[in-house]
């Protein structure tokens, strides 16, 4: 248990700052999941529509300091290359 003044409001900032990380990681990877899903399904139009608010959510978390942008950037990466082999199969 904290012992001093500023050790207690450390600890209730930093329980209000995991609870915002907490949104952005938890939407990120809400958005890359159900891309995901998409691409197994077959469905790649939604699946690109998707993959695009999985982008922006990556984006935005890395933004907030949530994730590295390296992390965002890898994670995107990953992604669409997931899509686009899933597109050549298809063709």
């Amino acid at each position: 248990m904290a012992n001093t003044k500023s050790a207690i409001k450390r600890i209730r900032s930093s329980e209000r700052k995991r609870r915002i990380n907490q949104v952005h990681r938890s939407r990120a990877r809400t958005f890359v999941r159900q891309t995901r899903k998409l691409i197994a399904s077959g469905q790649l139009e939604d699946a690109e529509a998707m993959a695009l608010k999985a982008a922006s959510a990556l984006d935005k978390a890395a933004q907030k300091g949530v994730i590295h942008q390296n992390n965002a950037a890898r994670r995107k990466s990953r992604l669409m290359r997931q899509l686009n082999q899933a597109k050549q199969q298809a063709a």
